[in-house]
C-alpha cells in the first residue's frame, strides 16, 4: 500500500513566522501575551502556556494588563486594538500574515475612497474580523450561495471584493459571479493566499485517487476544514484529525493508496507521527 503525503502539508509562511517570533520573545519580557490563540492547534498553544505565555480573547482583557508585549497572530486584528495595546503601554508585536497585511491595506484605501468593502469569507472567522476593523464604512461578509443570492446594496455606489486568505478559491469565484450579475459597479481582488489555493489544489488531486484520505489539523482551523469539504467530496474514506490518538482507521485489504494533507496549522512532528503509524501498521 503507497501513502502519498501532500508536499503543501503543514505550517504555512504566515503560521510560521508567527509561531517562532512568540517563542523568540520567551525570556524577553516580563510577560507576552498573544490577541487570540496563536495558531489553531491546541498542542502548541499547551506548550507556550507551559512557557508563561498567556492567551487573550477580547478588548476588556487587554485593559486590564498592567506590563509586557501583546504578540499579534497570524490572522491580524482590527485597527483599533493597536490603539487599545499603545494606550495600555504595552509593546506590540506584530506578527501579522503579510498576506492579510496586505488586505487590510487594500480594505482602508478602498474604504476611504468611498466603495464599499465585501468580503468573501466566513463571518466571525478572527482573519475576517480583522479585515472588517480596518474598512472606514461597515464590510458586508458573504460566505453562502444563498447570502451571495440575497445580498443587495447601493448600485450607484462602487464597490470592492476581497476574499478571507483561506477561502475555497472555487467558491470565491462562484460567489464573486453571484455579486457581478446584479450589475454592481465591482473592483474583485483575489487575496486568497498562494499557499491556500495549492494546498487545495493538491488536496483534490491526492483525494480523488486514494482510497482513503486523512486531513490533520485544529478542530477550529477554518483552513483545515475547507480541506476536508474538499478530500471529501472525492474521497468517501476522508477522516479530519486533530492527532495520531484521534486516527481510527480501518482500510480493506484492496486499498492501495492513502493520502494525507494538513493544514497550515498543524506541526510537522504531528503530520510525521500520522505518516509514520500509518506505514508502519497498514
Amino acid at each position: 500500500m503507497e501513502v502519498l503525503l501532500a508536499k503543501s502539508a503543514g505550517f504555512c509562511f504566515g503560521v510560521k513566522r508567527a509561531v517562532e517570533n512568540v517563542y523568540e520573545q520567551l525570556g524577553t519580557h516580563k510577560k507576552i501575551y498573544t490577541y487570540g490563540p496563536i495558531i489553531h492547534n491546541e498542542q502548541v498553544v499547551a506548550d507556550l502556556e507551559k512557557r508563561g505565555v498567556t492567551v487573550i480573547e477580547n478588548e476588556n482583557e487587554i485593559a486590564g494588563i498592567k506590563e509586557g508585549a501583546v504578540v499579534i497572530r497570524s490572522h491580524g486584528v482590527p485597527k483599533r486594538i493597536y490603539r487599545l495595546i499603545e494606550e495600555n503601554g504595552l509593546e506590540c508585536i506584530d506578527a501579522t500574515c503579510p498576506f492579510v497585511k496586505r488586505i487590510h491595506r487594500i480594505v482602508a484605501e478602498e474604504s476611504r475612497r468611498g466603495k464599499q468593502i465585501i468580503i468573501i469569507g466566513n463571518a466571525g472567522h478572527p482573519e475576517v474580523e480583522g479585515i472588517m476593523g480596518w474598512s472606514s464604512a461597515p464590510a458586508a461578509v458573504i460566505g453562502t450561495v444563498s447570502e451571495a443570492e440575497s445580498f443587495e446594496a447601493d448600485a450607484e455606489k462602487p464597490m470592492c471584493i476581497v476574499s478571507q486568505t483561506t477561502f475555497n478559491y472555487n467558491k470565491f469565484q462562484e460567489l464573486v459571479e453571484i455579486i457581478q450579475k446584479k450589475g454592481y459597479n465591482v473592483n474583485v481582488v483575489n487575496t486568497i493566499c498562494n499557499a491556500t489555493e495549492e494546498r487545495q489544489a493538491e488536496a483534490g488531486e491526492i483525494s480523488a485517487k486514494a482510497d482513503a484520505m486523512i486531513v490533520i489539523g485544529g478542530k477550529n482551523s477554518s483552513n483545515t476544514q475547507k480541506l476536508y469539504e474538499i478530500c471529501a467530496k472525492k474521497c468517501e474514506a476522508t477522516y479530519f484529525i486533530q492527532t495520531l490518538e484521534d486516527l481510527h482507521l480501518e482500510l480493506p485489504k484492496t486499498a492501495a493508496l492513502v493520502g494525507i494533507t494538513a493544514g497550515a496549522s498543524t506541526p510537522n512532528n504531528i503530520i510525521e507521527e500520522v505518516q509514520n503509524h500509518v506505514r508502519v501498521n497498514f
